[in-house]
């Protein structure tokens, strides 16, 4: 990552609350073409989330610690804090002497920029600003949030404008959390009512639409040089497994995440 901070632009594309096996299932049944053609061996990988909801994840991921390899570790970090005894930061870690990574990159030169979703990001109280408010611009209206069912294309939409009116020579640090998997998501399934609810077959087809607005995000993101992506879950959420439904909770389905990194190259 020493090599990648300074020269590559950079992506983070939170996929708020998506489960790792709707997400695997989709990409193993080629329901999600876009996204799989850049995952790693058109897999995703299988970790587990630093925190069991979006405020606390993201939280620990603006500090380096993205979701970890659901492996026994330790596990050598992309980025990190400079902290003494760290047992995760490695050679090719991306040390930031600012208490976030943020921060850290805006030290290094790069706008920092926020295209928020879910109600953390939605600026319309003191909670909801502090996670944008870590960035140099932060975007949020009621468009891109959980009960729009054009949340995704309204954010891509904003994404491009925001990479347009770039300096050509200015490096940036897009950080996008996509609202579209969280409930309520009824609405993306063909035939649902909102008396149903939600279910795993609409969080399906959520990560569905996401996948066929997401080629105009990575394309706007490589359209001036070479981005580094991250692509990755928060958290999970239940659908009525063991009892259970919704997140902020000790479960498998919320604590195992999908998680991929990628270039994207641009496409002159």
């Amino acid at each position: 990552m020493n090599e990648v901070v300074g020269r590559d632009d950079l992506l983070l594309l939170t996929l708020d609350t998506l489960r790792h096996d709707v997400a695997v299932e989709l990409a193993a049944a080629g329901r999600i073409p876009h996204l799989a053609r850049h995952l790693p061996g058109g897999a995703w990988e299988r970790r587990h989330a630093p925190g069991s909801f979006t405020y606390a994840s993201h939280q620990a991921m603006f500090a380096g610690f993205l979701p970890t390899p659901a492996a026994p570790g330790p596990h050598p970090r992309l980025f990190a804090a400079r902290f003494a005894g760290s047992e995760t930061t490695a050679g090719r870690t991306y040390v930031f002497d600012t208490p976030d990574l943020v921060s850290g990159l805006a030290a290094a030169g790069y706008r920092t920029v926020c295209i928020g979703g879910v109600g953390f990001f939605n600026k319309q109280g003191a909670l909801g600003d502090v996670l944008p408010g870590m960035f140099q611009e932060s975007h949020w209206e009621p468009g891109f949030g959980v009960a729009s069912p054009t949340s995704f294309e309204a954010q891509v939409e904003r994404a491009e404008q925001v990479v347009a009116g770039l300096p050509a020579d200015q490096r940036l640090f897009l950080f996008l959390n996509a609202s579209a998997l969280h409930q309520p998501n009824w609405f993306h399934l063909p035939g649902a009512t909102r008396e149903a609810g939600d279910t795993c077959a609409s969080h399906a087809a959520a990560l569905e639409y996401v996948d066929r607005h997401i080629g105009r995000l990575f394309a706007a993101m490589s359209s001036r040089r070479r981005c580094f992506a991250i692509v990755c879950s928060d958290h999970g959420t239940t659908y009525g497994d063991d009892g259970y439904t919704g997140h902020r909770l000790a479960h498998e389905a919320v604590w195992t995440v999908p998680y991929a990194h990628f270039f994207l190259e641009p496409s002159a």
